[in-house]
């Protein structure tokens, strides 16, 4: 019983190895052959995929101008982007040019002027939109007037009612000559109850418009 034992013991101690390498070869060969390199087997070829594996660059290259909607926008003082507009025939729709800080030739709308009349804590810190106060209810708003809208500022100030014509505040496109000049800039009334040296000389500098020319 014990010679079995031990019989049953050598057999699997050295037969084991044997019968693993027996396998192993018989997969080698099965599939490479008698080459060492696998030269000689039937293997699928190999599919490329179409898809890249770099993403495509997407900067413009050194030297090359780069689109105005990536540049951004232009840095501009209230005063320069008001007078530009007015001057310019105060339009709706129509673009008008003027020259920002940096001396650069720049385009913009009545979107960006109107910015300056919607936006609360633009003129200082912690001021209402002057839309707030000049609102659409002409008969509620201060003065009369309504800057909430390219229509309401056209309408002019002291107005009884949203049907009526009021007095111009844009100085029949002379910006000098302008109501609106004269109260912001000139004797500074506006904004209403502004803390003394809130507001500089020129009014919040913003960033409106594009690019057109560099200096």
């Amino acid at each position: 019983m014990k010679r079995d034992f031990a019989s049953c013991m050598l057999y699997s101690v050295f037969g084991l190895p044997v019968f693993l390498l027996l396998f192993i070869a018989i997969l080698y060969f099965a599939n490479c052959g008698f080459s060492t390199d696998c030269s000689q087997a039937s293997l699928p070829g190999v599919i490329h995929t179409p898809i890249p594996t770099l993403i495509p660059a997407t900067l413009p290259a050194q030297g090359k101008s780069i689109p105005t909607s990536v540049q951004g926008k232009c840095t501009v003082t209230a005063r320069t982007l008001l007078a530009a507009w007015v001057n310019s025939g105060y339009h709706e729709t129509d673009p008008f040019q003027f020259i920002d800080e940096k001396g650069n030739t720049c385009q913009a709308t009545f979107t960006d002027v109107k910015f300056l009349f919607t936006e609360g804590n633009l003129w200082h810190s912690g001021a209402l939109a002057c839309a707030q106060c000049h609102r659409s209810d002409v008969t509620t708003a201060a003065a009369g007037l309504d800057l909430s809208s390219y229509s309401g500022i056209l309408a002019g100030g002291k107005r009884a009612s949203a049907d009526t014509q009021g007095e111009d505040i844009l100085g029949g496109g002379n910006w000098d000559q302008s109501k609106l000049n004269d109260m912001l800039f000139i004797s500074q009334q506006m904004p209403f109850g502004h803390p003394p040296t809130a507001v500089t000389g020129d009014g919040p500098t913003i960033q409106a418009g594009t690019l057109v020319q560099s200096p």
